[in-house]
């Protein structure tokens, strides 16, 4: 079902890089000088397997009711009225105005649903602007970055979400009601398959799907683009894209290989679990190790698969063996799963979409605030956190704001003090306490605000 839906916000937010992305195009006209902009532009956009109707806005100001602004806002509210839809852009960068939240206000009184938007979120700049966008009273931030193509997975949901009836998403469910029935349709699980060139990454999807959609062969480099095939598999639907070789970056010199491998990197960010497919003759190679260190960066739920396993000589434990060395070599995700697989006989197929799901659901998880304020205490009572420059620092609580992957915020003292190792000794006890295997957790430290800030300096 076609659907429209309006880019608004205050001037030189990106509200007009967002659009040229969601349109595929450089139709808008885009500068660093606000206000170039001025009437509302449509286009044609799409957002994954979402097509819909975008309009570019002039950026929202106040003006008197006979300035060139004012007209401006005329056409930006025509829009508003005019779509299913809103999203809504702050700077995450320079963190949320007056003037955004007078923005907040007409969006809400629109009465459209609504999508809030943290542009420019790329870097560590933005994570103060990001937190404070929740405090406009539209729900929880998504964080973008349109000049750099980045959270356009996260996006992606958000529109759905807002959109259930149009985009075909199931109304959500209350968390603690019953699972729907196993037969029942859902929403394809999104799934790239990567791996060095040669890995079996074609022939693992054909056998996958029963024939021959995907060219194979012996030559190393077959496939070039990123091919999305809908795979249903024992009543569960996938969207499976099989993926070019990724070589080292020193190898790749050819042009066409190159915007193969830039395919593949946006299969990866598009994703929701990645399959990093290895020959288990040379398995955890340092290519290999560099991919799931690209995949764990862009924030995927991973799974490894031993491809090739029926021409490996059998010897007890081997997969056992192969099992430690992944928690050895990638710290970052330890538990992954790893599964034996053959694309040319089928052998462990069944165990490695079954290990998509699973760690598809621990993607997805979310710990409640309070059972995971009770393991901090418990995690600082056991090692507390190393005294820095003499002076103790002072972990107070923790909160998960977002999933898609686990991402926890930690308030506390001298955020910029605390210890990396520190952190990975929480990460781990996270992982451990919640079963969180295989996938990224992310931590973001944050100061709480002082409340004798400044008193000083008034007397």
């Amino acid at each position: 079902m076609s659907f429209t839906v309006a880019i608004v916000g205050r001037a030189n937010v990106g509200k007009s890089t967002l659009f040229n992305r969601l349109i595929g195009k450089r139709l808008a006209l885009v500068d660093d000088q606000p206000g170039v902009t001025r009437d509302r532009r449509m286009g044609e956009a799409r957002l994954g397997d979402l097509s819909f109707t975008a309009i570019d806005t002039a950026g929202i100001e106040e003006a008197a009711t006979d300035a060139l602004s004012a007209r401006m806002r005329e056409q930006t509210e025509t829009a508003i009225a005019a779509a299913d839809a809103v999203m809504f852009l702050v700077d995450a960068r320079a963190g949320t105005v007056p003037s955004d939240r007078a923005i907040a206000q007409l969006v809400r009184e629109s009465g459209k649903p609504a999508i809030l938007v943290a542009n420019k979120s790329e870097g560590r700049a933005a994570e103060a602007g990001f937190y404070e966008a929740y405090a406009l009273g539209l729900g929880d931030p998504v964080a973008v970055s349109a000049e750099h193509g980045e959270g356009l997975a996260d996006l992606y949901e958000a529109l759905r979400a807002a959109l259930p009836e149009q985009t075909g998403q199931p109304e959500p469910v209350d968390e603690d009601a019953a699972a729907p029935p196993q037969g029942e349709s859902a929403r394809p699980i999104r799934v790239a398959v990567v791996g060095r060139p040669n890995a079996g990454k074609s022939t693992l999807v054909n056998r996958l799907l029963g024939e021959e959609r995907l060219l194979t062969g012996p030559e190393a480099g077959i496939t070039r683009d990123a091919i999305a095939v809908e795979l249903d598999w024992h009543g569960r639907a996938f969207l499976m894209h099989d993926t070019a070789g990724l070589r080292r970056r020193s190898r790749v010199e050819d042009k066409l290989e190159k915007l193969s491998v830039s395919d593949a990197l946006e299969a990866i960010r598009f994703a929701e679990v990645v399959i990093v497919l290895m020959d288990a003759a040379a398995a955890f190679e340092e290519q290999d190790l560099r991919i799931v260190d690209l995949v764990e960066r862009e924030g995927r739920a991973l799974v490894i698969g031993i491809n090739k396993w029926d021409l490996k000589e059998r010897s007890g434990g081997a997969i056992h063996k192969l099992r430690q060395e992944a928690d050895r070599k990638l710290q970052q995700v330890k538990g992954v799963p790893v599964v034996a697989v053959s694309g040319l006989t089928g052998e462990g197929l069944d165990r490695l979409m079954q290990a998509v799901i699973d760690v598809h659901e621990v993607w997805n998880k979310r710990v409640p605030t309070n059972p995971l304020n009770r393991w901090l205490e418990h995690a600082i009572q056991a090692h507390p956190p190393p005294a820095v420059s003499g002076r103790r620092l002072k972990l107070n609580y923790m909160t998960q704001p977002k999933t898609r992957p686990p991402s926890f915020v930690l308030f506390c003292t001298r955020a910029d003090a605390v210890p990396d190792a520190y952190l990975r000794y929480l990460v781990n006890g996270m992982r451990e306490t919640f079963d969180l295997p295989g996938v990224p957790i992310r931590i973001t430290l944050r100061e709480k605000e002082n409340p004798f800030a400044g008193r000083a300096r008034k007397r």
